[in-house]
């Protein structure tokens, strides 16, 4: 049976090196084999296994909800790729629409006279990147106070957009920094509340009463379930996820709450 070592694996797949430890540290894909000094090694159930993850994250599952399918006595290969192709077929007229948002935004980022509906921000989206948080919120505040809050957010100009853009991502750098040391720490937890009043301006409601202290702490498990959110040099950091999740959580038991 030929076997695959963890670099080559990494080219087949696209998945870093980085990633593919980590799956192993967590569990979700083992390698099959480890030489006498520790090499990992992968055969073909692996490569198909790592596939399926691959295929349930393009579909929005969490590791932990990978795990839980992929780990089911029930689970059969041919079903779940099945069903993989009538979901990604579903997933056309999505695509359709991101890149209709994506272009409405851009003229509206570009040109200080265009206006939007602030719905358009979320068309095409994954829920849980915009459109359960509007919804809500929405449940919570109101469609006016929403409606309020999301017309400051659109207000901001090109370059007030980008300013604040290049502001996460440098407080983000900060802290990507200081990923080795305590979360709880008062150097963390103050890039922290940086961090978290940003993404509140992005999020369009940080006039709101309610600090969100739930949705922001859940912003940080966000963070650990997909490695696109911590990409830095190009490379996913899962350890700086993690170093995420528990100074967010932290930072919303204490100061939030």
């Amino acid at each position: 049976m030929k076997r695959y070592n963890v670099s080559k694996l990494s080219k087949l797949s696209g998945v870093t090196v980085r990633t593919l430890h980590h799956y192993d540290k967590i569990g979700i894909l083992k390698p099959s084999d480890r030489s006498d000094v520790g090499y990992r090694y992968y055969g073909e159930s692996e490569l198909l296994r790592l596939q399926q993850i691959l295929f349930y994250k393009e579909l929005g599952f969490s590791l932990k909800e990978i795990e839980a399918v992929l780990n089911d006595p029930d689970f059969d290969l041919v079903t779940a790729l099945k069903g993989h192709k009538e979901l990604l077929k579903k997933r056309r007229s999505r695509i359709a629409k991101l890149l209709n948002t994506i272009d409405q935004t851009i003229t509206y980022l570009t040109n200080d006279k265009t206006t939007m509906e602030p719905k358009k921000l979320y068309e095409g989206l994954p829920k849980e990147m915009g459109t359960t948080i509007r919804q809500e919120a929405i449940g919570k505040y109101g469609l006016e106070a929403i409606t309020k809050s999301e017309q400051e957010l659109l207000q901001l100009n090109k370059a007030d957009y980008v300013r604040l853009k290049e502001k996460l991502e440098k407080v983000t750098l900060e802290l990507f920094k200081l990923k080795d040391k305590e979360p709880k720490s008062t150097e963390v937890q103050w890039l922290i509340k940086q961090h978290y009043e940003i993404i509140r301006k992005f999020w369009g409601t940080e006039t709101l009463e309610d600090k969100q202290a739930d949705t922001y702490a859940g912003l940080g498990q966000t963070y650990v379930d997909d490695e696109r959110f911590t990409v830095m040099d190009n490379k996913p950091q899962p350890e700086f996820a993690q170093f995420l999740k528990l100074a967010m959580a932290h930072f919303a038991q204490r100061y939030l709450k």
